[in-house]
């Protein structure tokens, strides 16, 4: 069995984000990190958050357990869940958990388009398909929130807003620079911690994240970036001025894949659906016929008993696995009947007749086991 971890919205990277909000005056009601906050109290000139993507807390113990964010490491917090880019990133960004964001996994079934769309490329999840020509942009109108960026330059004027992103992603802070190394961050972080204004600075890697889904945990090329990234950013951390703190986290971690099913072998599971199945390959929704609950609760859990944890979305929600406070207008939408979560090494392929489902990975995320769910928080 798999020891899992649940996630703790008194001890996350929403209370991480939080820490940041706080210092610049912004209203809240999520609990900050007292640690994070005991660091922030000393007035600092810049403060920058980097975010590593992917890079869990027991991937960092087993690659570089003696290394430069190991020594400097302070806690180890859990990420939000679905422990996923899509909900972890809009919660860093936001400020808020995905239970107020609606913002909860990659793929997400919109019923103003009568489609799946992935979320964070803003395209069809099967085919790819553009939805530009759409007569309303859901991004905007349905799923839109206020950036971390806009809420403290709004509670405190005097501070400048920076982000640096990887050149494909949507920009969300009127200062945005573009950067897609690790090199061209640190560059980034140099050139503007030198401006002599007040300034946050969020920046974010892509990396590891694309290494562990290609080759897996425990790769050289995974050792080897993160390995690499600690001696530039030690560099980092001798030049740049003493009024600058340099914090660092991630968004989740990964874990490797040892079985992939599709529910396209199983025609007892497709006949309980209306539909197909959402979210995520490690957090699958369901839409279920009314008539056929119990008839599938049985026929899932002789399948996949040991591999998901299925539950009705009333026990879901009840459990506050999403977090708290306003719930999303556009939950009760994106999650269906009933949400099954991977507790184990195991994935299920969102597919149809018409359209295969994504590549199977050397690993992923959005599951419960702690090599997923826990986070380390660094400050150097």
């Amino acid at each position: 069995m798999e020891e899992l971890v649940l996630p703790n919205y008194e001890h996350s990277i929403l209370n991480l984000i939080t820490s940041i909000l706080k210092n610049y005056n912004v209203p809240t009601e999520h609990k900050s990190l007292k640690v994070l906050d005991e660091r922030l109290n000393k007035k600092y000139k810049n403060v920058v958050f980097l975010i590593l993507d992917g890079m869990g807390e027991h991937i960092l113990n087993n690659v570089s357990p003696n290394g430069f964010f190991m020594k400097n490491k302070i806690d180890c917090i859990t990420s939000v869940y679905p422990s996923t880019t899509t909900a972890a990133l809009t919660t860093y960004y936001s400020g808020k958990p995905p239970y107020e964001t609606g913002w909860i996994a990659w793929s997400q079934y919109f019923k103003e388009y009568g489609r799946a769309l992935d979320m964070l490329p803003h395209r069809e999840s099967y085919n790819g398909d553009s939805i530009e020509k759409a007569k309303i942009d859901v991004f905007k109108t349905v799923v839109n929130y206020k950036t971390i960026f806009e809420q403290i330059e709004e509670a405190s004027p005097e501070i400048k807003a920076y982000e640096i992103t990887p050149s494909y992603s949507d920009k969300r802070s009127l200062r945005s620079i573009r950067a897609d190394s690790i090199d061209e961050i640190i560059s980034s972080i140099k050139m503007l911690s030198n401006i002599p204004e007040e300034k946050f600075i969020f920046a974010y890697c892509d990396k590891p994240d694309s290494e562990l889904h290609k080759f897996g945990t425990t790769s050289d090329e995974v050792k080897n970036f993160i390995q690499e990234t600690e001696n530039k950013i030690e560099n980092l951390s001798n030049v740049i001025s003493k009024d600058t703190i340099l914090i660092i986290s991630a968004d989740h971690g990964h874990k490797d894949i040892k079985q992939a099913y599709t529910l396209l072998d199983y025609p007892e599971i497709q006949e309980c659906l209306i539909m197909p199945p959402s979210l995520e390959s490690r957090v699958v929704t369901f839409w279920v016929k009314e008539d056929m609950k119990e008839i599938f609760e049985e026929r899932f859990n002789n399948i996949f008993k040991g591999k998901f944890w299925l539950m009705k979305k009333e026990e879901f929600l009840d459990k506050h696995f999403l977090g708290y406070g306003k719930k999303h207008p556009k939950i009760d939408d994106f999650i269906g009947n009933y949400i099954a979560l991977s507790i184990s090494d195991s994935i299920i392929r969102l597919e149809t007749f018409l359209a295969d489902g994504k590549p199977v990975k050397k690993s992923t995320h959005c599951g419960l086991t702690k090599e997923e769910m826990e986070v380390p928080l660094i400050i150097c």
